[in-house]
């Protein structure tokens, strides 16, 4: 490989909530018992270096000594065109249809404001990425579940129905939709997808998009864009994207828009500029400009091939040696979302006991229960190889055989 994927870099005193947060409260889980230092397996940020061509522009920039007032670069929109287009094959799409926003979260309650009320009733499927969930609550929305179910296999499926039944009953105008879907893991069909916003387009039900794992899908899953399935699609969602996922640049602040139909656009840009702080860092479009070159794409492809492998020998392990674990192995991102309510039951141990266990030996795990499953924990696997089966003999000598 080109990049490195296996160099364990030490992020203490960095600034790295990953790494520094654990044990010290707020939403961090506990940290680990003497002698063991921590595995960063929760909150979802990668340890890997990122692309080199992002800090080189960054740094191109910083030697320029003024940082005042600035216009947004052509190269920054054509960087985003060019990208999209050429990885996940979105077509017509122009500078006008791209709108900076400071977060994927941000831009999810601008269209919420743009296009509903405080208490009306938001259509979310369950398991439920928490970042929605405080969001769209604290925003003063009211979140209807629509539970996604597994099939025979194991594979996490929408409920057609139900997302029509639930609409119906709640008078819901606006839903949001995950896709890739966090913390299940599913890159949807396209068929799928098709299905999904026939339901909304029966019920007139303005779709807010979050594809920000688009870029990180595993194996040979494609991802579709929404806005691609059908004419219709295209003129009823809102999209939201950011490299900040794709090449662990949350820090520096920067996700966008894109937004097809000039009304949607109106409306949504009008509700996201009315608090005079959503506006774009100067290094932060430098950084995707650096991240959306031919190398980031390079890079991403082989970040991808790395995850497919560390996510395989993680599910293999858990498969052959923590019997009572249940999950759908992840078609995209790089979360795997468990149900340990067998183990538990069969142990006679509660969750909190679990993850304490895990936590102690410096498996920084997350508690999936805020996701909506009862029994779940959420486990990140963009670590160098070497840390995963560092962390999966750990869990199997001092959590799950013990």
């Amino acid at each position: 490989m080109r990049y490195d994927f296996t160099s364990i870099v030490d992020r203490r005193g960095m600034d790295a909530i990953a790494v520094d947060g654990p044990g010290h409260g707020g939403w961090a889980p506990g940290g680990p018992k003497e002698g063991f230092d921590v595995i960063p397996m929760w909150v979802a940020d990668m340890n890997f270096p990122t692309c080199p061509t992002i800090q080189e522009a960054i740094i191109e920039r910083t030697k320029h000594p003024m940082f005042g007032y600035f216009d947004v670069r052509d190269e920054y929109y054509d960087s985003i065109i060019r990208w999209q287009s050429e990885r996940h094959g979105m077509t017509d799409l122009t500078k006008k249809c791209i709108g900076y926003e400071n977060g994927v979260l941000g831009g999810v309650v601008s269209a919420l404001n743009a296009f509903a009320c405080p208490g009306d009733a938001v259509l979310v499927h369950s398991p439920t990425y928490i970042g929605f969930t405080g969001s769209i609550e604290g925003a003063g929305y009211r979140i209807v579940l629509s539970p996604l179910k597994q099939d025979e296999s194991g594979v996490w499926r929408m409920d057609y129905d139900d997302m029509d039944r639930k609409i119906k009953e709640n008078r819901i105008h606006v839903a949001v939709f995950c896709s890739p879907h966090n913390p299940c893991g599913r890159v949807w069909t396209e068929e799928e997808i098709r299905d999904a916003m026939e339901v909304y387009r029966r019920n007139d039900v303005i779709v807010i998009d979050d594809e920000i794992w688009s870029d990180i899908i595993l194996g040979n899953h494609r991802h579709v864009p929404t806005q691609m399935v059908s004419e219709d699609a295209r003129h009823r969602t809102v999209s939201l994207f950011a490299p900040s996922k794709t090449f662990n640049l949350a820090g520096l602040v920067g996700s966008y828009h894109i937004i097809y139909d000039a009304y949607l656009r109106d409306r949504v840009r009008s509700a996201s500029a009315k608090s005079h702080y959503n506006a774009m860092n100067v290094l932060s479009m430098h950084a995707l400009i650096g991240a959306y070159r031919p190398e980031g794409a390079l890079w991403v492809d082989e970040l991808c091939e790395v995850l497919t492998e560390n996510i395989g020998y993680a599910c293999s392990f858990m498969e052959e040696y923590f019997k009572g674990l249940h999950f759908s192995r992840p078609e995209g991102t790089y979360m795997l979302f468990v149900d340990a309510e067998e183990w538990c039951r069969a142990h006679g141990k509660t969750l909190d006991e679990l993850l304490r266990a895990g936590w102690d030996v410096g498996v920084i795990w997350q508690d999936g229960r805020p996701f909506h499953g009862e029994f779940a924990i959420r486990m990140n696997y963009a670590l160098p190889r070497s840390r995963i089966e560092e962390a999966m003999a750990r869990l199997q000598k001092y959590v799950f055989n013990r």
